[in-house]
């Protein structure tokens, strides 16, 4: 079966043929784009439903490539892979569809986005080191491009800084993974491989090594103190940039921490649990509190993604807390962390192409420059009111869902992990802040004559909120899907009782 690599590679044999192929118009490269994007996402609803409650790989693929290095093409998806493999495809079509009516070179767009989508599909169904090393470095080459290309404000500099840090974690992150590939017996970068036979060097070598993969994952998280590129990037981006690279990009590290560095060095991991557990506090605190002092609407999201993230790794640091006797908060804990990445995504996807709506109408996201657009634009202001709501975890939204299992979980391993509850009562001060500063009050300034969300635009974000929803009120088969995952993991990390 070959499912998973026409998934992988569709968008760039399309990429391809929009680049080659010289009479599409940039109207039907737009349509190129859309319909495969909604060919992807038929695939990956294909290929993520459960057809067994026990783990391991499904849909797998594996061709020899290099084996003088232990290195094969080795494709798989999993509880974990194939959510964030469905999101990813939901990102992309919501950003194809919003972007049907762009006139800023919209064929290379077009086939840059499709590019960008098999690099991130393909992080996903990697299951070999080697192979996930190549679609990681090949997205940030993509979402370089597309900063510098298609960003406004300091774009360049913006663009020249992402690229440089992530890049930087790439290193660190290689590194790392040389380091687990000379610690097997015999030598692999086969994923499957490793988490089955574990590290066999030193303590002192596995915690270097997992040293270098915490600062590679961490960079791209981004986690505190790797986070500074973040909200210069999410500000001078585009609006389905900045989507891409929060719903998706970020999502690449805290994943790669589930399947690379916890199963591989699960010792390692145990060991430097509480300084995983403690860079989650900080990066919730931090970054709810920094986003509360924000005065630009696209600075402030990107800085709750610094928060929301922190929960991810809050999570999973507790999990290496636990022992078998735990195993239960310590599935909550995972699960939860999954289920935080596929809630971030769907959100704050939506909280950005409503940021974006602002400077397509005025030309800024300054907050203070609108006041009273509930008035010209209920639609805006509803769908802004609900993926706010959402974003700070109210009951009946998927981030109430993600964050109570991740609470759960991470106070049944330690007390300490609600020190960082009250990051959830500052993000609703400063989104309702934001909500009350921008909508209410008298209709002033750059908010004259705000044009409404058209139908296109409602639909792209209405849709992200509803899969929102649909999480909040039915989770079971969302978790039914990460939970095999989940125990298995669980019983790698949890060590002796």
């Amino acid at each position: 079966m070959i499912v998973l690599s026409l998934i992988v590679f569709l968008p760039v044999a399309a990429a391809a043929i929009l680049a080659l192929a010289r009479p599409v118009s940039g109207r039907g490269a737009a349509w190129v784009w859309l319909m495969t994007s909604v060919v992807e996402l038929a695939l990956g609803i294909l290929v993520s439903i459960p057809t067994t409650d026990t783990a391991g790989l499904r849909w797998e693929e594996r061709v020899e490539w290099m084996p003088s290095a232990g290195t094969s093409y080795h494709l798989g998806i999993d509880g974990f892979s194939a959510p964030l493999l469905l999101l990813t495809n939901v990102v992309f079509l919501a950003c194809a569809l919003w972007a049907m009516r762009d006139t800023d070179r919209p064929r290379p767009q077009a086939a840059l986005f499709l590019f960008l989508q098999t690099t991130c599909l393909g992080v996903f169904a990697a299951q070999d080191l080697l192979l996930f090393f190549v679609f990681f470095d090949l997205s940030i080459v993509g979402m370089y491009f597309v900063i510098a290309g298609w960003g406004h404000g300091n774009h360049q500099r913006s663009a020249l800084r992402f690229f440089l840090y992530t890049f930087l974690g790439s290193l660190a992150l290689l590194l790392g993974f040389i380091g687990l590939y000379l610690g097997a017996t015999p030598h692999t970068f086969d994923m499957v491989e490793l988490a089955r036979h574990g590290f066999t060097g030193t303590p002192f070598a596995a915690g270097a090594v997992l040293a270098a993969i915490v600062v590679g994952f961490a960079v791209k998280t981004p986690t505190v103190p790797f986070h500074s590129w973040l909200p210069p990037a999410h500000t001078d981006a585009p609006s389905i940039g900045s989507v891409v690279l929060a719903s998706v990009l970020l999502k690449m590290g805290t994943y790669g921490f589930l399947r690379i560095a916890m199963p591989m060095l699960p010792d390692a991991w145990r060991s430097w649990a509480w300084v995983i557990l403690i860079v989650g506090l900080v990066s919730v605190l931090y970054g709810a509190l920094v986003a509360l002092a924000q005065t630009n609407v696209k600075r402030l999201i990107a800085y709750t993604s610094v928060n929301h993230m922190g929960y991810v790794v809050l999570a999973i640091g507790a999990a290496g807390l636990t022992g078998s006797s735990s195993a239960q908060a310590q599935q909550l804990a995972i699960t939860g962390a999954t289920v935080q990445m596929v809630s971030h995504g769907l959100i704050t996807g939506a909280l950005f192409l409503l940021a974006g709506v602002l400077h397509d109408r005025r030309g800024s996201y300054e907050i203070s420059d609108y006041s009273g657009l509930a008035k010209p634009a209920p639609r805006f202001f509803g769908l802004f009111a609900v993926a706010a709501f959402a974003s700070l975890g109210i009951p009946g939204f998927s981030g109430f869902i993600a964050e109570f299992q991740i609470f759960a979980g991470s106070i049944g391993a330690t007390a300490i992990a609600a020190i960082a509850l009250p990051g959830i009562l500052i993000t609703a001060a400063l989104f309702l802040r934001t909500v009350q500063k921008m909508f209410t009050g008298p209709t002033e300034r750059l908010a004259e004559d705000f044009t409404d969300v058209t139908t296109r635009e409602t639909a792209t974000v209405g849709a992200l909120l509803l899969l929102s929803l649909a999480i909040g009120v039915v989770p079971g088969p969302l978790l039914q899907l990460i939970a095999p995952a989940a125990r298995q993991l669980s019983a790698l990390v949890g060590g002796p009782a």
